[in-house]
């Protein structure tokens, strides 16, 4: 699909008439597709210039319009004015306009007025709506490209009436941003307020410590006091979420959560496989520690649903997992092989990553968080320690929590045995190491 970028004043003719053409080829051509920005004259010099500052063009006229080379944004192609856009209508299309210097004059007067009239209405609607903000960092990851419509089609914000969503990426440009923000946009999703793209805080930063140093900066700048954060990916968990807590002073740190739901899923479909039954029937499995490091897999409360064993109950029966599985070989060694190896596996055969599970891992997080969940069922999070089983004092650590009524609290009733403590140790022992690592790069962190 072809798609155009159309930009000029609301009171220029020549926007109007390039507007009414676009429109034309838009209707009548299956493979066009145009997105316009309408803006107000006295706001169009100083967003022209920033513009073609950042794409490396030269434009100084009304409109500017260029051509997006990939479906999802890619380095854009300018095509300059007016009658650039027409020669390459008429050459590419073989279609012209000859709108009436009256009717442009009239149509211009008409986007003006229009574009004043929705200006107002969004100020009102800003004024009297309270606007639910998502923001999304790495937003053109595949796990974020997934996560988007599901977060406005299953029923996770489902009390949330209007939604303004935010697309952060720092390794990618404006460009890329805009075409996935024009393709959110495509959605037509009735909870969505509005789409913002950001590329760019101050610096493109390459460290995890200094970039989730900034993401910090900018929550603690921005968002309200009762944001809540999910950091969810396959490197330094723990450490970005411990990152973004002590540069968020004003913010109470359990709001602030490390998924770990994806390992967990990992691990429960493992056991299904094992005892033949859904990955669904398997619950309260806990990770333990650092979540993309040193972290264990603990199944003493873990229990399944539906076996066909010996032992058969009404609907909602359960038995241990530790006792249906007799193979402890299998258990102490493939287990946890199969499940440390499981996300590059699925990468190696889709030759992508394992995007579907990190997103419905994220889904899953929210949803409790958001409309709680039965009180036995066991999630496992990264969060700041309060001391609980020995775990050191606001060390970010997967725990075993529940959620109420919006808020999480660590599970108490668990058993820690030697085996336990000592693999709990090894996990405290790595995390403590790459905090003082991300301590001592800010130390040494030459100063502007």
């Amino acid at each position: 699909m072809a798609k155009f970028v159309l930009a000029g004043k609301a009171d220029c003719p020549y926007y109007a008439k390039a507007e009414l053409l676009a429109d034309s080829l838009q209707r009548n051509l299956p493979d066009f597709h145009i997105h316009k920005i309408c803006l107000q004259p006295a706001d169009w010099k100083d967003w022209l210039e920033e513009t073609c500052s950042s794409r490396g063009w030269k434009h100084e006229s009304c409109p500017i319009m260029w051509r997006e080379l990939i479906d999802r944004g890619g380095k854009g192609m300018l095509l300059g004015g007016f009658s650039d856009f027409l020669e390459f209508v008429q050459g590419y299309y073989g279609i012209t306009s000859d709108m009436r210097t009256e009717l442009m004059l009239k149509i211009a007067e008409e986007n003006h007025q229009a574009t004043g009239l929705r200006l107002e209405e969004e100020t009102h609607q800003r004024n009297s709506l309270r606007v639910f903000h998502i923001w999304i960092s790495s937003a053109l990851n595949s796990t974020c490209y997934s996560l988007i419509p599901l977060l406005f089609t299953t029923g996770v914000f489902r009390d949330v009436p209007t939604i303004s969503l935010h697309l952060l990426d720092m390794d990618s440009g404006e460009e890329s941003l805009l075409g996935l923000k024009m393709e959110v946009e495509d959605l037509a999703l009735p909870q969505l307020h509005q789409v913002t793209v950001h590329s760019d805080l101050t610096q493109a930063f390459q460290r995890v410590a200094e970039r989730f140093e900034a993401y910090g900066c900018l929550i603690e700048a921005n968002a309200q006091k009762d944001v809540k954060v999910i950091v969810s990916g396959d490197t330094y968990v723990n450490l970005k979420c411990s990152l973004l807590i002590e540069n968020v002073p004003s913010v109470n740190p359990s709001h602030f959560v490390a998924s770990a739901t994806q390992l967990e899923y990992e691990a429960r479909a493992q056991l299904a496989e094992k005892l033949s039954v859904k990955t669904s029937h398997i619950t309260d499995v806990i990770i333990w520690g650092n979540i993309s490091g040193t972290s264990h897999i603990d199944l003493q409360r873990a229990k399944v649903l539906r076996y066909k064993g010996a032992i058969w109950g009404p609907t909602g029966f359960s038995q241990q997992v530790l006792e249906m599985v007799y193979d402890k070989k299998w258990l102490s060694n493939s287990f946890l092989s199969l499940v440390g190896s499981r996300r590059s596996s699925i990468s190696l055969m889709t030759n992508r990553p394992a995007a579907i599970s990190a997103t419905n891992g994220i889904l899953t997080v929210l949803n409790a968080w958001n409309n709680g969940s039965s009180p036995e069922e066991v999630f496992s999070l990264g969060v700041v320690s309060t001391g609980h089983f020995g775990v050191p004092v606001g060390l970010v650590f997967s725990l075993p929590v529940r959620f109420h009524d919006s808020h999480w609290s660590v599970c108490s009733d668990i058993t820690i045995s030697e085996e336990l403590r000592n693999r709990l140790e090894a996990a405290i022992h790595e995390l403590t190491v790459e905090k003082d690592i991300a301590v001592g790069m800010k130390k040494n962190r030459p100063v502007d």
